[in-house]
């Protein structure tokens, strides 16, 4: 499989995590985001939306959207399991990803705070205030919302996980104060030392 990825992409690093969780062999196919590669035509052919990450297939089908594509993992390479078994659980789970992945992230991507400040002006500190402003609001719910003191719901690795990681990277790199947020802390400190992790930070 080949991956479109770039390094520092919250929704790429999931797939990255993923992949090693799931023990697949896989080939990045860096896409410079700072650099405007994604809007170029070579990458608009592959995915109109101009977003990374994008999963090439071996059979050359392509999955784009990062959390399609950890559902589409999860399907197709069911071990380890990263979905819980009861319908319930499962669902808990998708809400934990979602609140991170749907809730939090789009918020606070490349192109919306390249879009603050170089379409509609505002400085660099007002972007970071636009930045911790919409962190907070999402970390001070999320952690309540976890369940585990290893992992973010129960004893268990999930798809969560998966998704917490990258966002607490992002937290530390844009200097968000993690003190209110003990839980996530810890719970990120955990899954850091585990290899697929590890080996798929920036």
């Amino acid at each position: 499989m080949e991956l479109y990825d770039y390094q520092r992409s919250s929704a790429a690093f999931r797939v990255r995590i993923a992949l090693g969780l799931k023990g697949l062999e896989w080939q990045s196919l860096p896409v410079n985001l700072l650099e405007f590669e994604q809007r170029g035509d070579a990458y608009l052919a592959v995915n109109p939306q101009g977003l990374v990450p994008a999963l090439r297939l071996e059979d050359g089908a392509l999955v784009t959207q990062s959390l399609a594509i950890l559902e589409w993992l999860e399907e197709t390479h069911p071990e380890p399991a990263l979905l819980p078994a009861a319908s319930l659980d499962r669902a808990r789970v998708r809400a934990l990803m979602y609140a991170i992945a749907c809730d939090i992230h789009p918020l606070n991507n490349l192109r919306v705070l390249r879009y603050i400040t170089r379409e509609l002006g505002h400085s660099e500190d007002e972007k970071l205030a636009w930045y911790h402003h919409w962190l907070r609001q999402g970390f001070d719910a999320l952690e309540q919302q976890v369940t585990g003191e290893d992992y973010c719901y129960g004893g268990e690795l999930s798809l969560a996980d998966v998704c917490l990681v990258p966002q607490m990277f992002n937290a530390r790199r844009f200097e968000l104060d993690l003190a209110p947020y003990p839980r996530l802390v810890a719970i990120s400190r955990h899954l850091e030392s585990i290899q697929a992790f590890a080996s798929a930070a920036p």
